[in-house]
């Protein structure tokens, strides 16, 4: 295995919303605050917002800061509960399908001019069973929006979360769609209740893109939302984790994500340093 696979500081970025920048220049602030300079971008505010987001790329550029990979919302998502987030979810809902395929295009567009090579995105709840009348569906739509990236030669990568990795992986492996790949989110598997996040690792290995580095504790009362916490207070276990992304992955960026809290800066920070002392 190539020692660089050892080197966590060579593959360490920000997700730009953990820090919940107000523009491009609080974002740059914050990133220099934690000591990263390697960030995976929202892309939603620098097209909806061009007139506040629209000097990013030239911000990055003088403070030395890569875009490692992007990340695109979709509309009217509600995670309150974990019914809501199942019905509201990604690219599910019906009703708002055609604003997000919008959206989705207008991401892609963004991300070929930053030349990405990456994006990232919840797809929503997927089912399980090809019984079910939206299996098709989904499948389709997943097809469609890995084909808009693929044709600016950006890969696709889904949220972990709301499935099984053995459910993904079946799932993964019926669509069969050669640009859609895995964003791993070891801390999305204890919050939603679905299963050992190493195990995970091994099963989604073939399709991992990129890893969160997000930690959690899981639900007491089946049904609801787990806890979000700093890396490290959380129920991953960092050292088996990092061991065995070291055996089953080649190349994928390590990005912090912080979505709860209100020390963000500090948090990320602790992220960090777990990392780099346990990426051994």
């Amino acid at each position: 295995m190539p020692d660089k696979i050892a080197k966590p500081d060579e593959r360490l970025a920000v997700c730009s919303w953990s820090l919940l920048p107000t523009d491009p220049a609080d974002l740059v602030a914050k990133l220099q605050a934690v000591g990263i300079r390697r960030v995976q971008l929202e892309l939603d505010p620098l097209w909806q917002q061009p007139e506040v987001w629209g000097v990013t790329e030239k911000l990055f550029r003088q403070n030395d800061i890569a875009i490692v990979s992007g990340m695109c919302r979709c509309v009217g998502e509600d995670y309150s509960t974990l019914d809501s987030i199942r019905e509201t979810g990604g690219i599910a809902p019906d009703a708002r399908w055609e604003e997000n395929l919008k959206n989705i295009r207008a991401a892609a567009g963004l991300a070929k001019k930053l030349k990405l090579k990456l994006v990232t995105f919840h797809a929503g709840f997927l089912p399980h069973e090809e019984s079910d009348p939206t299996f098709k569906k989904m499948l389709e739509r997943l097809d469609v929006v890995a084909d808009i990236f693929m044709v600016h030669n950006i890969l696709v990568g889904l949220e972990t979360g709301q499935e099984t990795a053995p459910e993904l992986a079946e799932l993964l492996h019926k669509l069969g769609h050669p640009n859609i790949g895995v964003n791993f989110d070891p801390a999305n598997m204890i919050l939603y209740d679905k299963g050992d996040p190493v195990k995970a690792l091994h099963t989604l290995a073939p399709w991992i893109r990129q890893v969160h580095i997000k930690d959690a504790r899981r639900t007491k009362v089946p049904g609801t939302w787990g806890e979000e916490v700093p890396v490290g207070t959380g129920e991953v276990d960092w050292r088996m984790f990092f061991a065995t992304f070291k055996q089953v992955i080649f190349n994928a960026n390590l990005a912090i994500e912080r979505e709860a809290g209100t020390q963000r800066v500090v948090d990320i920070r602790t992220a960090k340093a777990v990392v780099e002392r346990t990426f051994v």
